[in-house]
């Protein structure tokens, strides 16, 4: 699992600097950071009849649908790549374009015409992960903000994709929970203790500002200081697996995951930097620790 916490970001105020030479060779989805042109599909599907939306990520683009119906739509992430992936998925309202995102991602401030939705959080490679949002019509951006030992987040190097939603044809429901998790400054609650199992967890975002969940499985033998340790100086095998969650959610919004949780220790952790000062959330002690029998 590489993430480095120091730069990652889940919000529209993330810092990502021009592309290089050699990123601006970089076909479809780095060319869309750059000029505004989509992006070619080469894997990416939606089915209308059951409202899942299949991206791809590789190192590094997303292969994606470039139009959904609206309504409660799954998010299948599956990561072909070699590195950690997430997908976040943002609303770009005022008319704005993918070139006005990409002119965005290059400052500090925050903007209005840019939210959070939500979006299946971290895969490890070869691995999948998926997140249930409600989707209204309208223009959206998916992009992937974690970064790697050379501390250049994947946006920068071409994960951003455009997804325009269309007004739906079919109704879709939304989805039963049988676990809750709200997210506040700077906590994680939910109504009922994560046992093992398969779950479908809602969260919601009561904070004043944007939260994620990632929820992680500390491997046998580590712990969660280990995992700190890791996400500073990415070396070797990683001490944890990602298992999903829900990626960067702006304040009121809510979003669906599944997960499978065997038996082991788990951290639920927020990587979102801060309004304020810019730290990561967990280093606001947004991280929480539990086992499961």
């Amino acid at each position: 699992m590489q993430r480095s916490i120091a730069v990652i970001a889940l919000s529209s105020a993330v810092v990502v600097g021009a592309c290089s030479p050699k990123e601006a060779a970089k076909p479809d989805s780095a060319k869309v950071a750059q000029t505004g042109a989509p992006a070619a599909n080469t894997g990416g599907s939606y089915d209308p009849a059951t409202h899942v939306a299949t991206v791809k990520a590789m190192d590094f683009a997303f292969a994606a649908p470039d139009t959904i119906q609206s309504g409660w739509t799954t998010f299948h992430l599956v990561n072909e790549g070699t590195t950690l992936h997430h997908l976040v998925v943002m609303r770009v309202d005022s008319g704005k374009t993918i070139t006005d995102v990409a002119e965005a991602l290059k400052s500090k401030a925050p903007q209005k015409w840019l939210s959070e939705v939500g979006g299946p959080n971290a895969a490890d490679p070869k691995s999948q992960t998926s997140g249930m949002i409600n989707m209204q019509p309208g223009f959206y951006v998916l992009l992937c903000f974690i970064d790697g030992p050379d501390h250049t987040p994947h946006v920068a190097k071409g994960m951003v994709r455009p997804l325009t939603v269309v007004a739906g044809t079919n109704a879709s429901a939304e989805p039963t929970p049988d676990l809750t998790m709200t997210l506040a400054d700077y906590s994680f609650t939910t109504d009922v203790p994560l046992k093992s199992g398969h779950h479908t967890i809602k969260v919601t975002n009561k904070g004043p500002q944007p939260h994620e969940v990632a929820l992680i499985r500390i491997l046998p033998g580590k712990k969660l200081q280990d995992l700190d340790t890791f996400l500073y100086k990415p070396e070797g095998a990683p001490p944890a697996n990602s298992l999903g969650g829900i990626a960067g959610l702006a304040p009121g919004n809510s979003a669906y995951f599944e997960a499978d949780v065997t038996p082991g220790n788990y951290a639920l952790v927020c990587f979102v930097p801060d309004a304020k000062d810019g730290k990561p959330h967990m280093l606001h002690g947004m991280v929480k620790e539990f086992k499961v029998e």
